[in-house]
């Protein structure tokens, strides 16, 4: 099976990472129960860790570590693309020059942090649900709200947007080929 590279922002490897993991967390808390014993509180998951190791090897292979290096000084988050996971909104938070580079071999490290910002702290209200001028049912303040037989490429279709634009705008939606009914799209 042939993987597709890896893509961060605007850097594809030239070959993927030879190393890579995904760490979940979800937060607890435990409360002590006066003359009995406790109660567990999730507090919800906490952010995804992608972490991986890889070499970069040829006659380019320190230019390639220095184009990957300025992709780390771009701050902010940027869509990382994994060739088998889903793609991510997430920071590029650490990158490790692993040795002593050679002219032709550098092996390095690196940690990507996943980016929920679709939450800012304020508080938000919409509209209630009415008929949209194209037809979808909406939830007013540029959503559309899904309804049984949505697709995400009916959706961009009807609202006039390729499915890029309408992906770049729903960080949220992990796989374009699962919707669910009730799901709220940002199409503005």
């Amino acid at each position: 099976m042939r993987l597709t590279p890896m893509r961060y922002k605007n850097y594809t490897w030239p070959h993927n990472p030879r190393v890579y993991s995904i760490d979940y967390e979800r937060k607890m808390a435990v409360h002590k129960v006066p003359f009995g014993l406790y109660h567990l509180q999730d507090l919800g998951r906490t952010r995804r860790v992608m972490e991986g190791e890889g070499e970069f090897v040829g006659a380019d292979a320190y230019s390639q570590f220095g184009q990957l290096a300025n992709v780390f000084y771009d701050s902010g988050p940027g869509l990382l693309v994994h060739p088998l996971w889903q793609a991510a909104s997430a920071y590029f938070v650490a990158l490790r020059l692993e040795q002593e580079p050679r002219p032709d071999y550098v092996r390095y490290s690196f940690t990507f942090w996943e980016d929920v910002s679709y939450y800012s702290g304020e508080v938000r209200t919409f509209a209630p649900a009415q008929e949209t001028a194209a037809g979808g049912s909406g939830v007013g303040g540029g959503y559309h709200l899904v309804r049984q037989g949505d697709t995400f490429w009916s959706i961009a279709r009807q609202y006039g947007l390729s499915l890029e634009e309408l992906a770049a705008k729903n960080p949220q939606i992990r796989n374009p080929n699962l919707i669910r009914v009730g799901e709220k799209v940002r199409i503005i």
